[in-house]
């Protein structure tokens, strides 16, 4: 069973930097791709970062210069370093890896306060 867990969330005020990670079990084969996305509260979940298996990475627009995803293949592991974090980026990151189908993680908090 493909498991995702988070990690690295928390409060942090504007300005700051905060480095999440996201380690996958479960896994059996090769796998397209590792990500994050992020939803805040009333908003539609939104794409963050995305590394491809041949490491090719895409930004949503609004975190463009200020975060970066990096991975670990042997590790099966994906980071996401955040910095100049606003309060507009406060929301439940959530790790994601697609196969032959999507799998996501629980969630972990990132809180910027202004």
């Amino acid at each position: 069973q493909v498991q995702l867990v988070e990690s690295g969330g928390g409060l942090v005020q504007a300005g700051g930097s905060l480095r999440l990670s996201c380690v996958a079990s479960g896994i059996i084969g090769s796998f397209d791709s590792m990500g994050w996305y992020r939803q805040a509260p009333g908003k539609q979940r939104e794409l963050v970062a995305i590394i491809t298996n041949v490491g090719i990475t895409n930004y949503g627009d609004s975190v463009k210069g200020r975060f970066t995803i990096s991975r670990d293949k042997a590790k099966i592991t994906v980071y996401l370093q955040m910095n100049s974090l606003k309060a507009e980026d406060t929301a439940v990151y959530f790790c994601t890896l697609r196969s032959f189908k999507v799998y996501w993680g629980q969630g972990t908090q990132v809180t910027v306060s202004s």
